[in-house]
């Protein structure tokens, strides 16, 4: 009996202790903007959505543009300058463009989904038909830094090529284009949304969870979860990856 009092004593403790990831179960990465020109004479990122997390950037140095597709406000380019704050909810087609070493700090919802699943390139529609055909055509594959490279070029140069295709759609009203990619996006991703739930459940939910438990203990007077504080510390596990708009410094904060 005294056992199982103890265990109820510290599973109590411990869903008050606060949550052992990032606020809110918010990612951060840094991100210096790929300076690769593409067709259309722009150097920059892979255009792309999110279709469950939001995702900001706080700029760090360097100047440049967000360009951004969605069916409520079209086509529309926010400049970016040192300081600058842009966030964007999920849906949002957006494409960085750097025009002077453009370098930004990244906030992703949900544990840093947007770089472990939640986004799809604005590829044109036929490599769009299936999860098999849409992965061969993103893949970075494991090999030499420039073959790396020369990989996400080419990605980012087709989805740049989709990307226009988008746009110049939804410049002569034409909605469908936009509303066949939404489409198509929301079928490439649905055999993983189950994890992606999981990811959910472990992360933000817990985390608003752990804050209404907290609530509700200092309302009864019960302070003690303020004796569980504790700092955590990371520095980047992994420097300079290839990401979809640039290169990327990560965290992992699997185990904060």
């Amino acid at each position: 009996m005294e056992e199982l009092r103890e265990r109820a004593e510290h599973s109590t403790r411990e869903a008050a202790a606060g949550f052992a990831g990032l606020p809110g179960a918010v990612a951060v990465s840094h991100l210096a903007v790929y300076d690769w020109e593409a067709a259309d004479g722009l150097r920059g990122g892979t255009p792309h959505l999110h279709l469950t997390c939001s995702e900001g950037y706080v700029v760090t140095a360097g100047r440049g543009a967000v360009q951004t597709v969605t069916e409520t406000d079209g086509f529309a380019t926010t400049p970016l300058g040192p300081g600058g704050l842009v966030w964007f909810t999920p849906g949002t087609i957006h494409r960085l463009v750097n025009e002077d070493g453009l370098r930004l700090v990244v906030l992703m919802q949900n544990n840093g989904l947007p770089e472990a699943g939640d986004a799809v390139l604005t590829l044109p529609p036929p490599y769009l038909t299936d999860p098999e055909t849409y992965a061969r055509a993103v893949r970075i594959p494991e090999g030499t830094e420039a073959e790396q490279a020369s990989a996400a070029r080419r990605r980012r140069d087709l989805a740049v090529e989709g990307f226009a295709a988008l746009r110049t759609a939804g410049e002569r009203g034409d909605p469908e284009p936009l509303r066949a990619f939404h489409r198509a996006a929301a079928a490439l991703i649905r055999p993983r949304l189950a994890d992606w739930r999981a990811r959910w459940e472990a992360g933000a939910a817990e985390a608003a969870r752990r804050t209404g438990v907290q609530l509700d203990r200092l309302a009864a007077g019960d302070s003690s979860h303020l004796a569980e504080a504790r700092l955590r510390s990371r520095l980047p596990d992994v420097r300079g990856r290839f990401g979809m708009c640039g290169r990327l410094d990560t965290y992992y904060l699997g185990d904060a």
